[in-house]
């Protein structure tokens, strides 16, 4: 299967890590020497898509002007003998970007970034949707987005799960992913009471078809009362059989900055003694 498209969303406010991400995007608190999209945006190219189209909140600038040339400082390297450096400010190469504004006030939850990029897809291409905080450390720089796409069939939906330890103190903070023997994805069971083992977290990075992207931009267009939560397009379609959803499992480590211990076991274990 080929894909050549992503959709990260990267809107929130992110209220867990303020005061910092009052002034700092959620998606832009550094890892190493990087910000925490930067991991999502680098896995992606690894896995052959060429085209990003971000969901970013109404006042977003830092995203958009990390992946922009910067004149100013690429002179100033030039003129201080610094030129090893420009390759680390050098902008993507070969890859499109889009920036949607998904507005503050409106319709709000996991599914409505992804409707408002659904226009950005065409009929019958699958698109691969990866929230742009979190993310997964190979240490031999594999891809997961490309194993996500290597082990979906053809036609179907693919869902990326993780393997959290069975001592993780914070596993009854997400939602397992349930499955056959087959990885044939069954349900999601939110905050489980007693953790599963092995547990595999939900980890919000999908593949999509073409028809899932379509409901899920119906779904948004009707009127609910609170959350527009991507898995009820999904529960309504793979349970009526018209879509299936395959779970692939992960072999990187999940390290997610969306809380300061996050975050700061992310660094621990991105830099190791050497930062990227």
């Amino acid at each position: 299967m080929t894909i050549t498209k992503a959709i990260i969303p990267v809107a929130g406010w992110g209220a867990r890590r303020l005061p910092i991400t009052k002034t700092i995007e959620k998606c832009m608190l550094p890892v190493g020497n990087r910000p925490i999209v930067d991991y999502v945006v680098q896995d992606c190219l690894k896995a052959g898509i060429t085209e990003l189209i971000f969901v970013v909140g109404e006042d977003s600038t830092q995203l958009e002007e990390y992946y922009r040339t910067n004149i100013k400082l690429k002179d100033y390297l030039v003129r201080n003998g610094k030129e090893d450096l420009l390759p680390l400010i050098t902008p993507l190469k070969d890859v499109k970007l889009h920036f949607i504004t998904q507005p503050s006030y409106g319709k709000y939850g996991t599914a409505v970034p992804v409707a408002l990029a659904a226009d950005f897809v065409g009929p019958d291409e699958p698109v691969v949707v990866l929230m742009g905080d979190d993310f997964f450390y190979n240490i031999d720089e594999s891809s997961e987005v490309r194993r996500l796409i290597e082990n979906t069939p053809e036609g179907y939906n693919g869902i990326l799960g993780a393997a959290l330890n069975d001592d993780d103190t914070i596993t009854g903070r997400y939602g397992s992913i349930v499955a056959d023997v087959d990885d044939n994805f069954i349900r999601i069971d939110e905050h489980p009471d007693t953790p599963p083992s092995p547990f595999i977290k939900n980890v919000s990075k999908y593949l999509l078809t073409y028809e899932m992207l379509q409901a899920i931009k119906r779904y948004v267009a009707t009127d609910v009362d609170g959350e527009y939560y991507i898995f009820t397009p999904f529960t309504e379609l793979l349970e009526n059989g018209s879509q299936h959803m395959r779970l692939v499992r992960a072999k990187g480590q999940y390290l997610d900055g969306g809380t300061l211990e996050g975050w700061l076991h992310a660094n621990n274990v991105v830099c190791g003694g050497i930062v990227k």
